[in-house]
């Protein structure tokens, strides 16, 4: 018997900022449901970023092989827009065709600092993640969406933190971050706008607390034991696997009316309810319902209902 063929086999997908986290996650998700993907960022076997961290775009790439769609791994920092034209040339190239951007370039962990005032916040460091929070959207999107609009169907998702409706009502870290955040928001929206007339489709999307290599390091945990970070931060009981918001996009690249989510912001938690897809332990966490229905109000930790 032939074996069933997968979704989005057949699909070409840029996911941006790729080397970890979220976009490590979308990628590989991505090629499991048969997708190739490109997949960016600066952090190499040969050369590191400033986050001086182990994970690599080859070792993406190479995840996203094995589970079963095709990964290529380019270096690109796409604040450079020389970078970002030839990277989209290469896909033009070899491939012919875009059906999805993942903007997920963020690069501010290390960067921002929590309740500090726009007065009190180092400026460069402030600046610098507007810089990589917005201009690599802008300028990604800017060479990729020529190349995505040649067929119709298209996809672009602007990764962010919080819904639209959390951000509106809720300062976010600092001056700095919560202008970050909310400004890809906003991006998805105008997106939308350009887009939708054209064939395509644009939404911002949230991943919940996510798992993402760097916040298990700092609780000094691994996925297999991210339990016993609990004793120290119950709330972090709803959090989720970066695997949760990559099936949130190959959801919605599948999805053949895709269109009627253009311009909207959504999250992973929400997305798993319409279209039916779990966690890796096979629960759906809604950490912002969670968020404002029991931690913000300062409820003791419980996640019964919530994943």
């Amino acid at each position: 018997m032939a074996e069933a063929r997968r979704p989005l086999e057949g699909k070409v997908a840029l996911v941006a900022g790729a080397t970890r986290g979220a976009g490590r996650g979308i990628a590989v998700q991505l090629g499991a449901q048969g997708a190739t993907v490109y997949v960016t960022g600066r952090s190499t076997r040969g050369s590191r970023s400033e986050y001086d961290r182990p994970e690599t775009i080859e070792e993406t790439a190479e995840l996203v092989t094995a589970a079963g769609g095709q990964g290529v791994a380019v270096v690109a920092d796409h604040l450079v827009p020389a970078q970002v034209q030839a990277l989209v040339g290469r896909i033009d190239a070899e491939q012919g065709r875009l059906d999805l951007l993942v903007n997920d370039v963020w690069g501010g962990e290390r960067l921002f600092e929590w309740d500090s005032t726009v007065w009190e916040h180092d400026l460069d460091n402030g600046l610098r993640m507007l810089r990589l929070a917005v201009d690599t959207h802008a300028v990604t999107s800017h060479f990729a969406l020529p190349l995505l609009l040649r067929a119709p169907g298209g996809l672009v998702v602007e990764m962010t933190d919080g819904t639209a409706e959390y951000n509106a009502t809720n300062y976010r870290v600092s001056f700095f971050y919560d202008l970050a955040k909310s400004a890809v928001l906003r991006m998805a929206f105008a997106l939308g706008h350009e887009l939708g007339t054209r064939g395509a489709t644009a939404v911002a999307l949230t991943p919940g607390w996510l798992r993402s290599e760097m916040m298990l390091d700092n609780f000094g945990v691994t996925e297999a034991n991210w339990r016993d970070a609990l004793e120290k931060v119950p709330h972090f009981a709803i959090s989720e696997t970066p695997s949760y918001v990559g099936r949130a996009v190959a959801a919605l690249a599948a999805d053949p009316e895709v269109s009627r989510w253009n311009g909207q912001s959504l999250s992973s938690g929400q997305l798993a309810r319409v279209y039916g897809f779990t966690d890796l332990d096979g629960s759906r966490p809604d950490a912002w319902r969670y968020m404002v229905e029991v931690q913000d109000p300062g409820r003791p930790a419980d996640v019964t209902g919530y994943r």
